[in-house]
């Protein structure tokens, strides 16, 4: 378990992160959510030892990272959000590379890089150069360093940063197969990876952390009003007030009229569903419903709420 503990960070007057705490459970894909300069990047690089907390800790299990900085770094793999590679090595040398600095067992180094290339798909570009390949190669090159020394914990920031609708596919797919073997966190701003990979989110934002849970009890915990667009035709809208609930929790948000057609919106609490009253009104009264869609909260909702509505974010 990883457990982050008042974790403080200055960089000179400038407060980065502000005694944050949250926890990442064994064997769990932890989604690191925040706009950028939010503090995710710099949460990660004192994880992974690259960087020191000004206060507080971080604990792998009974290690910290102020007292046992080489034995956390034993236990993880990081894919950093500018993935390092040497562009001139080709991806078997590289890997080999990787693994003697890892200090893997001589004898063991080939078996290992056979498993990684296999894992990460990488048969078809393993004695290319690293500088040819495509920017979703480069990232499975990347994942590749890291779980090259089979680590328990991985630590990836913004791993499909840059790549197109394909490649984000590959690589999604390939990290919720790492998941299943090992403690997952990857951050990113980009909420569609996050809510397809992850099995519980933590949203930071202006260094603080803003939430924490599931994507269920995110949405529970800060939903706001069903909207309900529908399209009209034939319709007598000076009758809308007689439709059931609505001047008690149904609220017209927006109605245009285009010839013998009405667009109307209509907002009401998550509590209810009023949709079956409202389609036996229209019938009843001869009203055409060309169209009718609802919509929730969204993590992209709940994610706007916590970090433009409560305080906004800021660039690094």
């Amino acid at each position: 378990m990883i457990r982050i503990d008042n974790l403080t960070k200055y960089y000179g007057s400038f407060l980065a992160l502000d005694s944050i705490n949250f926890q990442v459970e064994n064997g769990e894909i932890l989604g690191f959510l925040g706009p950028n300069g939010a503090g995710k990047t710099t949460t990660m690089q004192i994880m992974t030892s690259f960087l020191a907390p000004s206060q507080g800790n971080i604990y792998v299990d009974d290690l910290n990272v102020i007292d046992d900085s080489y034995e956390i770094r034993e236990h993880l793999g990081y894919l950093p959000e500018h993935n390092p590679l040497y562009e001139d090595m080709t991806v078997f040398d590289f890997l080999k590379f990787v693994a003697k600095v890892r200090e893997i067992e001589p004898a063991s180094i080939k078996r290992r890089i056979e498993e990684v290339i296999e894992i990460c798909g990488l048969q078809k570009v393993v004695h290319r150069e690293i500088g040819v390949l495509s920017k979703g190669y480069k990232q499975r090159v990347g994942l590749g360093q890291a779980i090259i020394h089979d680590p328990r914990i991985l630590i990836l920031d913004e791993p499909t940063s840059g790549l197109d609708p394909n490649q984000i596919a590959e690589i999604r797919e390939l990290i919720k197969t790492l998941g299943k073997k090992k403690t997952v966190l990857i951050s990113s701003h980009i909420l569609q990876e996050i809510q397809a990979t992850a099995d519980r989110m933590v949203i930071i934002n202006e260094g603080k952390i803003a939430a924490d849970g599931t994507l269920d009890e995110l949405m529970a915990k800060f939903r706001g009003d069903t909207i309900l667009e529908m399209e009209l035709k034939d319709a007598d809208t000076s009758k809308l007030e007689s439709i059931p609930t609505i001047n008690e929790k149904i609220k017209v948000v927006d109605l245009k009229e285009k010839d013998d057609q009405f667009n109307l919106v209509l907002e009401y609490p998550n509590t209810i569903d009023p949709r079956e009253d409202i389609f036996e009104y229209a019938v009843n009264n001869n009203w055409k419903i060309l169209e009718m869609s609802r919509s929730k909260t969204s993590l992209e909702d709940v994610f706007r709420k916590l970090t433009v509505e409560q305080g906004g974010s800021h660039e690094n």
